[in-house]
């Protein structure tokens, strides 16, 4: 299944649903543009990724530049509802520590609200 997008704005926040995979080509093109578009207009941003499939070292590139470009833009991108596949592909590539991952969307909220106080 290639990679759908729906975006929806909560406590300021946007959130942009992926379902779908994140792989080299057309899928990870279109999640770098739809982010960077957001980027221009929000500083919070968080990627929902319970539908996602699958994701490959296209798709962690992706993901690396995105959170590279958003915070030398002062923004921030959490990501939340992994599955166990894409939990375990950031452990091993230990980009687990480079991303903010919660379990829950409103977990990822909070934490943004958290932030600013």
């Amino acid at each position: 299944m290639s990679l759908k997008m729906d975006t929806r704005q909560n406590e300021g926040v946007i959130i942009v649903i992926c379902t779908g995979r994140i792989t080299f080509g057309d899928e990870s093109n279109a999640l770098r543009e739809r982010v960077k578009a957001l980027l221009a207009s929000t500083k919070k941003i968080i990627l929902h990724f319970a539908g996602v499939t699958n994701i490959d070292s296209g798709g962690l590139g992706t993901l690396v530049g995105l959170y590279s470009s958003a915070r030398a833009n002062g923004a921030d991108i959490k990501l939340t509802a992994l599955g166990q596949r894409l939990r375990d592909v950031l452990a091993i590539t230990k980009l687990s520590t480079v991303f903010e991952v919660y379990e829950t969307e409103q977990q990822a909220l909070d934490s943004f609200q958290q932030g600013q106080g």
